[in-house]
């Protein structure tokens, strides 16, 4: 039977009956008794063969049919895929995919972004080894080397991913122990309490206005006058700019903490928002993630000032918000979208007050405090 393979195709198949995917030659799938078989076809020095793939359960069609164009890859340098040392379906690599397919639905879109960096490219060095074999010392050694190339907060947070990725495969069944746990935590130094002053924000704003009206200057504007994660504003979607209101309303899957967050705009937010040409669904083009680059080309320009960091702005802003203009702490919380303190436990749930209009007032001030010392 030919047709195009998929979940639903593959769970009606009779006892003992094959069907062959339309798309893919030689990629088929096949029901014996009560479970459904991942197979390929393939030719090599004139002789035709099978190999199986895998189980489906354990292999998804979509996951399935990769793996099989990766075995004809082989086939087509002439290496027989049933004379590799190891399965695929027994390794790191091929368990991972798997893995990330089954998690994608549940997690958001950037933390799955950061998971696969973790176990697809940080962790690469294991992809080709039997979990098996995986011990506690090879994921030691292996979170040392991310540790020494991207720093201590890198190697816990590829270690947290790890160990997530192995406890699932003891409930799968591929493993008996979890080899990431017992492995050591970095330390990542004292939490950060940086505040920048009113001089090192007005020498910031000075210097972005040298480099022009680019989107980074943009950005680093943004996160100056909202007091949001550079996630929050780095990708922002037109779908979220609610000029009518004049809010920012991101989504829970947006934030942190997963909880709706209606932001009011300032008048200068919203002057930088207008100014954004719409060539896609971004507000700033993409949904930015890679800020080393352009905040070393700021720290260039800022004459040897402190080291600081993007998230510093997001409590310069509110510190200045209390100590020069007296905003009031449960404001300060309902513009950092905190649930703690004023709207934490039981206060929370009677208090529901999202408070916009004192949000949208200690905004407009402090962008009017920021327009005192710099033209923004």
């Amino acid at each position: 039977m030919l047709g195009k393979i998929t979940k639903s195709t593959v769970e009606k198949l009779p006892l003992n009956s094959l069907i062959w995917d339309n798309a893919l030659i030689g990629f088929g799938a096949r029901r014996q008794l009560r479970h459904v078989h991942y197979l390929l076809r393939y030719r090599l020095n004139g002789r035709q063969r099978f190999i199986t793939i895998g189980r489906h359960g354990t292999w998804t069609p979509d996951t399935a049919r990769t793996e099989a164009r990766r075995l004809l890859g082989l086939v087509a340098t002439k290496v027989d895929p049933a004379s590799e040392r190891v399965r695929p379906a027994e390794t790191f690599g091929a368990e991972v995919h798997r893995y990330l397919e089954r998690k994608r639905p549940s997690l958001k879109a950037r933390s799955i972004v950061e998971v696969e960096r973790h176990l697809l490219v940080q962790c690469k060095s294991l992809h080709h080894l039997r979990l098996a074999e995986i011990d506690r010392r090879t994921i030691a050694l292996s979170l040392g080397e991310i540790e020494q190339a991207s720093g201590p907060v890198t190697r816990n947070r590829a270690r947290s991913s790890l160990t997530a990725f192995f406890a699932w495969s003891i409930k799968e069944g591929l493993i008996e122990s979890n080899p990431a746990s017992g492995t050591g935590v970095a330390d990542e130094g004292p939490s950060r309490e940086r505040v920048l002053s009113e001089a090192e924000l007005k020498a910031i704003l000075k210097a972005l206005h040298g480099q022009g009206q680019g989107q980074f200057a943009d950005i680093v504007r943004l996160l100056i006058l909202t007091a949001q994660r550079r996630s929050e504003i780095g990708g922002l979607r037109w779908e979220e700019i609610d000029f009518d209101r004049g809010l920012i309303v991101l989504p829970p899957q947006r934030s942190k903490n997963s909880r709706l967050h209606q932001l009011p705009m300032s008048h200068q937010v919203r002057v930088i928002l207008e100014r954004q040409p719409r060539r896609n669904e971004f507000v700033f083009g993409r949904d930015w993630q890679s800020w080393s680059n352009p905040k070393a080309s700021l720290d260039a320009s800022l004459n040897g000032m402190a080291e600081w960091r993007l998230h510093d702005l997001r409590r310069s802003a509110t510190t200045m918000m209390a100590d020069r203009l007296q905003v009031l702490p449960h404001v300060l919380e309902a513009i950092l979208n905190h649930v703690s303190g004023h709207k934490s436990g039981v206060a929370g749930i009677y208090n529901r007050a999202r408070y916009q209009e004192e949000m949208r007032s200690a905004l407009q001030r402090w962008a009017d405090y920021i327009d005192g010392f710099s033209r923004v």
